[in-house]
């Protein structure tokens, strides 16, 4: 399954749900793709969608997702990374009025520079490569290491230890 998501901002985000539902259309894509909206005009035909999803309902699509699709907002593409995927972003512009500036395009790169753990997109036509080829985008990106879980693991080994 692929995710998109587009977060709550008020502007829509019609070039990016008309190049995902493009792609299903044109069976590029194969996998079911379940689209979070939001305030979006275009209401996609070969995707299931839906304007927003509980925080929960959010969590559970990008863990049960082989692919998440994801716009530039930081909250939205780090809680991909969180749960140990490689997110392709796709940056809000100004120019499309998706945005009031292109504060995500700034941002994405300075992420992809710095942390070399996404896959941005700052072409739309560049996204289905990203979908095709996503196994082969992803061998050379850094994963986040989710401390909680890696606390976790370090302090069952030290009570496991004390009991031995």
């Amino acid at each position: 399954m692929i995710f998109i998501t587009v977060g709550t901002h008020e502007q829509p985000f019609n070039r990016l749900l008309k190049e995902i539902d493009e792609l299903k259309k044109n069976n590029i894509i194969h996998d079911q793709v379940i689209v979070q909206s939001g305030y979006s005009s275009y209401i996609p035909k070969y995707c299931m969608a839906k304007r927003f999803f509980s925080l929960t309902k959010m969590a559970d699509l990008i863990d049960k997702a082989r692919i998440v699709v994801t716009h530039g907002g930081p909250a939205s593409f780090i809680q991909v990374l969180q749960a140990g995927k490689i997110p392709i972003v796709v940056p809000r512009q100004e120019k499309y009025h998706e945005h009031i500036n292109d504060h995500q395009v700034d941002f994405v790169k300075l992420i992809e520079k710095d942390k070399n753990n996404i896959i941005p997109i700052y072409n739309i036509k560049d996204l289905k490569n990203a979908i095709v080829d996503y196994d082969k985008y992803i061998l050379n990106k850094n994963s986040i290491v989710n401390n909680n879980v890696q606390f976790n693991k370090r302090f069952a080994s030290i009570v496991n230890e004390l009991f031995e």
